[in-house]
């Protein structure tokens, strides 16, 4: 099991909202946090350095794509996978539920664990719920997610159901590995039902995890039914530990999520739109392919800091997107990752004054206002109601 002592403090709250620092074994991780994701043990088009100069303080990376390629016994030989990727900050590894879920032609569930063909030569795998979490401990990682099982949004009730019980019976499976100096998340499933959600949350809540997170979700499903199963788990968790959302990386949405109190995010978004040619700012998302920004001379965005808008134009950008180079790819992921890092620090200072709901007015109002896409605000929710 992980170590009893707590790791997470938090700091202040506004509302639901908190400003937290979770202590892991590799430092220290300000919360409300965004986590960069590395599937493969990197973040696509980018130095770890750089990762870290965005206000990146964790990293996502995969245990599942991880253990079939380069294999677990081979990061281990090497050192494990902070020194296997370069990275001196925390590392938090997805067990690969959602991967599992999204490969369902290849994958059966059983009560017992997974059996898939891995997408990469065809072979059969075999991984069960302490196979998991045992094997992200000899990644040496900071966090170790356990194996659950996900479903699509859409999936019969039935389904849902006994995927939730499975993911129940894992994590009290999960609880019985000993983690070392590894902190283990739980997570919460129940579908896209309200009372299933509080069911799973409660479950999960009382088995003693590091962490809990909200899995399951950012599916396909409407955002209302989103941010209402988000409320139903936050209502049914233990205040003191650390609260996940995995999956969500869009501005409000994130902020939203914020106010309801969640701690941590995760998504590919950032670096994705970035290979896109598409830049977050705070007046909506800067689509570069459109020709109105053919001789604009202008930074992604005036006042940022980030090594793309401190020396280059959209025009140049815009090039190196058409051209295909791929230095594109790297300075606009940073600049994307710099944009969530800033709003992250923005959030916890928001919280520490009481101010969070007038940030997220502002925000919305930058959206709403701004020449980039004008109606870019009018999908997101408004803030959840505080919560106990």
């Amino acid at each position: 099991m992980s170590l009893p002592s707590p790791r997470f403090r938090i700091l202040a709250r506004a509302g639901a909202a908190r400003r937290g620092v979770l202590e892991t074994a590799h430092g220290q991780v300000q919360t409300p946090a965004f986590m960069p994701v590395g599937t493969h043990g990197s973040v696509k088009a980018c130095h770890p350095d750089e990762v870290a100069r965005a206000g990146a303080d964790m990293l996502l990376a995969n245990f599942y794509h991880l253990a079939l390629r380069p294999g677990v016994d081979l990061i281990e030989q090497l050192g494990g996978l902070h020194k296997f990727m370069g990275w001196s900050g925390s590392i938090l590894t997805d067990s690969g539920g959602y991967q599992m879920v999204s490969l369902d032609h290849l994958v059966e569930f059983d009560d017992d664990g997974v059996t898939l063909r891995s997408p990469y030569d065809g072979s059969q795998v075999r991984l069960t719920p302490e196979q998991v979490v045992s094997g992200e401990v000899r990644l040496g990682v900071d966090v170790a997610m356990v194996l659950d099982h996900p479903v699509a949004f859409g999936s019969s009730r039935e389904l849902a159901q006994a995927a939730t019980r499975r993911t129940h019976l894992w994590a009290e499976r999960s609880r019985q590995v000993d983690a070392g100096s590894s902190l283990v998340f739980g997570i919460v499933q129940g579908g896209f039902e309200v009372e299933q959600r509080r069911e799973s949350a409660l479950r999960i809540g009382e088995l003693g995890f590091d962490g809990v997170a909200i899995g399951g979700l950012v599916l396909g499903e409407p955002a209302p039914v989103r941010f209402a199963a988000i409320e139903a788990c936050i209502d049914c968790l233990p205040a003191e530990v650390p609260r996940y959302l995995m999956g969500l990386g869009s501005d409000l949405e994130l902020l939203t999520a914020i106010s309801q109190g969640v701690d941590m995010f995760d998504c590919v978004l950032p670096t994705r739109l970035a290979r896109t040619g598409t830049a977050l700012t705070r007046s909506g998302r800067l689509a570069l392919r459109r020709g109105q920004y053919r001789t604009d001379p202008l930074p992604l965005e005036p006042g940022c800091e980030c090594p793309a808008c401190g020396r280059f134009s959209r025009a140049y950008l815009r090039h190196l997107h058409l051209a295909g180079e791929i230095l594109a790819h790297h300075l606009m992921s940073l600049h994307n990752l710099h944009h969530l890092g800033t709003m992250m620090a923005e959030a916890r200072a928001a919280i520490v004054a009481g101010e969070l709901t007038s940030m997220i007015g502002d925000r919305v109002r930058g959206l709403t206002a701004g020449s980039q896409d004008p109606a870019a605000a009018a999908s997101f929710p408004s803030p959840g109601r505080p919560v106990p």
